[in-house]
């Protein structure tokens, strides 16, 4: 039950809330009306659902709420949608998987498929083709002789590669890792990094379970991005790992094993 403080907090919330103009697709940030942190409250209207969130370590405010879009609303954001779109095309010296030595010695080192992989011949680099919704709309390629940068984007649709067809998405760094994750119970999501954009956080939202596992010298930003993701994803949790996804740590795969078996545990029991 609320207390009359935080019955008192929510009506603030709501107050500020609705006194705020965001267009869709509009985040803004202000300071945090419960703690007062500078610049740690943002607001998102994404199409017609109001997100917000206070990204402060010690506050525990964030919500969300329906708010009203027009028809005139609606329209204009399809119409960005397929203005924004863009046709990607791989580049003619990236060509398919062919039996291309390096790019062997590369998916043995990791113990991982070579279907559907890719080779750029011009930077000698293992591409990824990411797919969404059936379409390449984008690709990356990770060097194969350690030269910089060690990932690099080809198109600039901002999408995340991903791994797996399972109901629980479980957020790395590189593709690698997406790919030994996923599977009938995960979706790898592989960021490419370790911040997370607008349109990662539209993509995640789809899920209601989700699992942030960084490598281990990234655990302040997993913290970050457990709290970003807590107002959109009904269950998130922070996997601290021995090493790398990638390795495959005994103790690292036995903690997410566990994991997927209590969530999909729950989903069935409730």
């Amino acid at each position: 039950m609320l207390s009359i403080q935080g019955v008192n907090t929510m009506y603030n919330i709501y107050n500020i809330i609705d006194d705020i103009n965001i267009d869709n697709g509009e985040t803004k940030r202000m300071n945090c009306p419960e703690c007062g942190g500078y610049k740690t409250f943002t607001a998102t209207n994404n199409m017609g659902r109001l997100l917000w969130n206070c990204y402060k370590a010690s506050c525990n405010i964030s919500g969300s709420k329906p708010v009203h879009m027009s028809i005139k609303d609606i329209r204009n954001a399809f119409s960005k949608k397929e203005k924004d779109k863009e046709v990607f095309t791989m580049p003619e010296y990236i060509v398919p998987y062919k039996g291309q030595r390096e790019i062997t010695r590369f998916t043995s080192r990791f113990g991982i498929d070579e279907w559907g992989l890719h080779h750029d011949v011009k930077d000698n680099r293992a591409v990824f083709p990411i797919v969404h919704d059936g379409i390449v709309v984008d690709a990356v390629g990770r060097s194969l002789r350690n030269s910089l940068p060690k990932w690099k984007k080809y198109g600039n649709s901002g999408l995340p590669f991903t791994s797996g067809c399972g109901k629980v998405a479980v957020v790395v760094e590189d593709c690698v890792s997406a790919v030994v994750v996923g599977s009938d119970v995960y979706v790898g999501v592989a960021v490419l990094g370790t911040s997370l954009s607008d349109i990662h956080k539209r993509y995640l939202s789809q899920f209601s379970s989700a699992v942030i596992a960084l490598d281990p010298d990234a655990l302040t930003k997993a913290m970050e991005f457990f709290r970003e993701l807590k107002s959109i994803v009904n269950d998130v949790r922070v996997l601290r790992l021995t090493d790398d996804l990638k390795y495959r740590h005994p103790n690292d795969i036995e903690k997410l094993t566990a994991i997927g078996e209590q969530i999909n545990g729950n989903s069935i029991n409730t």
